[in-house]
């Protein structure tokens, strides 16, 4: 998602903790329940996973949750320090959220959570503004008129004419008659055909042999 389609900073904490704690809970309910099947007896796989789901699946979307608010609490306040909204902002986010989340474990646990956040925001942000780079450097294909355009009258022609009858009757030495232009020999035609002399009307008068 780039910046101009995200929400509002007031408003893209609590879509991105919203987002976060869904996700948690999703993936958070299939890794359990494989998890707690796996670890149970014959007969009670079933039972364990469910067990293992209503257990650890709050825990999991609510730790996802504290991320997503963190991160993006920390967002818009880069946002709101630079005046701009550029990938540096997430970099600076995740190395931040990373780093309150550890603190009850040290300076040097804090430090290596700073620079894994960072270092994966970075990623992220990467890959997306390479993406976007790929995207713009496509060529822009027309795709209203995928194929070139015949007239009506020329693709019957044209179809008309390479037929296998048409091959065959010109190989014996028969063209094909090509039909008539409108308004041109075709009222002749027609014409010639009322001029021809009608056959004699036949007489019904007794003759006596």
């Amino acid at each position: 998602m780039t910046t101009s389609e995200r929400e509002p900073c007031p408003d893209r904490i609590l879509d991105d903790v919203g987002g976060a704690f869904a996700m948690g809970a999703v993936g958070g309910t299939a890794f359990h329940f494989l998890r707690g099947a796996y670890n149970s007896p014959n007969g009670h796989r079933l039972s364990g996973g469910s067990q293992a789901v209503r257990m650890s699946v709050p825990r999991t979307g609510g730790n996802f949750a504290a991320w997503g608010g963190l991160f993006s609490a920390f967002d818009c306040a880069m946002v709101h320090a630079r005046q701009k909204e550029d990938p540096w902002n997430s970099i600076l986010a995740g190395a931040a959220t990373g780093a309150v989340l550890s603190l009850r474990q040290g300076p040097r646990a804090t430090a290596t959570s700073a620079l894994v956040g960072a270092s994966l925001l970075a990623l992220v942000e990467g890959a997306g503004v390479l993406l976007t780079r790929t995207m713009a450097t496509l060529p822009q294909e027309d795709h209203a008129y995928p194929f070139p355009v015949v007239p009506p009258h020329e693709e019957e022609v044209s179809a008309h004419e390479s037929s296998p009858i048409a091959w065959v009757r010109g190989f014996f030495g028969r063209k094909e008659e090509k039909p008539a232009a409108a308004g041109g020999d075709s009222k002749s035609d027609v014409l010639e055909s009322f001029e021809t002399p009608s056959p004699p009307i036949p007489s019904f008068d007794y003759k006596d042999i």
